[in-house]
């Protein structure tokens, strides 16, 4: 079984694959500290499956397609099995204030997705993205029209595909993320299988106090778990501490009737106020809901929903992985956490500082690894058992 992944980040959501037994043909990703990440946990069996660079460069695409050649001739293998596109959502997402005319330049990169599955016909395709992912606009060689369009213009052919808007967290995730899932099935196989069967499958959700509620309380300014490097209380400015100190759950530091405890800042000895633009910046979160949506800056106190049940810190790299379902043997570094434990206080600080906000954006931008692996899952029931299924009532074999 094998996949080819297209703005793959840090690998995460594609490591789900891997747990599967499936084999990485390709990468691409045009960041290299994020692609290093991939490497560090092999996710490619050949050496030039690491696609590094813009995608939309020729010469990049080239090394894509010369990787895919190298791999079906080495292996003797006639088809792809799978394809993974989630490319960068800038533009889409409703959390982004500063749209311009640019982002739908980034959309297309959609289309380039849509072209290599095109090219390459794998047997199935999986795109995962915001929520309005579908009706965004994008360019599709000069011409403007919208993603579920550009969708059906390159693949309707070939492919039988669904979309669904979707919340991870009624799938097996461990934290809200509400997203468009898109599956394809090549129309030669749609007697073994249709796309909605291939859909991860519901589950209860999970309260953050079952995921993270065991883990050590961290109180102490930059403290580091003894037993886990990944364990920390990732370090801030001391007196901003004074403004969630006294916060409950669900609360604000915008609450605080103190206003030297509302975030501010202090301009020629004047306290001038911090805008409240977001309601979820400094919260804190509640131990029996679900865990929220984890973004991007989650390193900081200033942005959605960082900060901890109980501790006056953002939640520390272990929680930020099982809150996106990340398993523990998954690497962010070539040494191994054994090794990593046992460095001097200081030497974990220096790793910590080097390696952190790399590997908390990886975090935020990713796909949670188990709905990929459930997907990787009910892919690989119909390569190797040849799972027959009846379509469901009511079922939408084209969007």
């Amino acid at each position: 079984m094998n996949y080819i992944s297209l703005f793959s980040a840090g690998g995460v959501g594609c490591f789900g694959f891997k747990q599967e037994k499936f084999e990485c043909i390709a990468t691409s990703e045009i960041i290299e500290r994020r692609l290093n990440i991939q490497k560090y946990n092999n996710k490619t069996k050949y050496k030039n499956g690491y696609i590094l660079g813009d995608i939309t460069e020729k010469t990049i695409k080239n090394k894509l397609f010369e990787a895919i050649k190298f791999y079906k001739e080495k292996e003797n293998v006639k088809d792809i099995d799978v394809i993974i596109f989630t490319p960068p959502c800038q533009g889409m997402s409703v959390a982004n204030h500063k749209k311009n005319d640019g982002t739908i330049e980034k959309n297309s990169l959609v289309v380039e997705s849509l072209e290599i599955v095109k090219k390459i016909k794998p047997k199935f395709f999986v795109s995962e993205n915001v929520r309005s992912f579908m009706n965004t606009k994008c360019i599709d060689h000069n011409e403007t029209k919208t993603i579920k369009d550009a969708f059906h213009n390159w693949l309707n052919e070939d492919y039988f595909y669904e979309d669904k808007v979707i919340n991870f967290k009624d799938y097996g995730a461990n934290s809200s993320r509400t997203r468009c899932l898109v599956i394809g099935v090549r129309k030669d196989l749609i007697n073994n299988v249709y796309p909605n069967d291939l859909f991860p499958a519901r589950e209860k959700e999970k309260t953050l106090k079952e995921v993270i509620g065991n883990l050590p309380k961290l109180e102490k300014m930059g403290e580091i778990s003894s037993k886990d490097i990944y364990h920390n209380f990732k370090e801030y400015r001391e007196d901003m501490r004074a403004w969630i100190h006294d916060i409950k759950e669900g609360e604000s530091a915008f609450d605080n009737k103190d206003i030297h405890k509302r975030p501010h800042k202090i301009v020629n000895g004047k306290l001038i106020p911090n805008a409240n633009k977001n309601s979820s910046k400094y919260t804190r979160q509640y131990w029996n809901h679900v865990a929220p949506c984890i973004h991007t800056r989650n390193d900081i106190l200033a942005s959605q929903n960082t900060v901890h049940p109980e501790d006056d810190r953002v939640f520390s790299i272990r929680e930020l992985m099982l809150l996106m379902n990340i398993p523990k043997e998954f690497k962010w570094t070539s040494t191994s956490e054994e090794t990593l434990n046992k460095l001097t206080i200081d030497e974990k600080k220096q790793f910590l500082k080097k390696n952190e906000i790399n590997i908390r954006q990886c975090i935020g931008e990713a796909v949670p690894t188990v709905i990929m692996q459930k997907i990787a899952k009910n892919i690989k029931d119909v390569l190797i058992n040849g799972k027959k299924t009846i379509p469901p009532n009511g079922q939408t074999r084209l969007i």
